[in-house]
């Protein structure tokens, strides 16, 4: 999947097509552990446009409803040294 692919995509698309590479993630390392994965350029694919759809719903701005949930803390200040 290329970049400007998944930059189309919503932030609920991203979520489930990380679901659905996830899972053929785990499958092919299922198929690589008991010998029976035939094209193993695919684990390097799916790891790789795994990381480009996390990076990428990581630039995407949250939408209205998760951004009601999370409360970013505000930094306390710092104390004062005595000298």
């Amino acid at each position: 999947m290329k970049a400007h692919e998944v930059r189309g995509l919503t932030v609920d698309q991203l979520n489930e097509e990380l679901v659905k590479l996830k899972k053929e993630q785990f499958n092919l390392r299922f198929q690589a552990a008991s010998g029976q994965l035939e094209n193993t350029s695919r684990v390097r694919q799916i790891r790789r446009d795994i990381a480009r759809i996390q990076t990428i719903s990581r630039q995407k701005p949250p939408s209205a409803n998760e951004a009601k949930g999370t409360a970013k803390a505000k930094p306390k200040a710092k104390a004062k040294a005595k000298g």
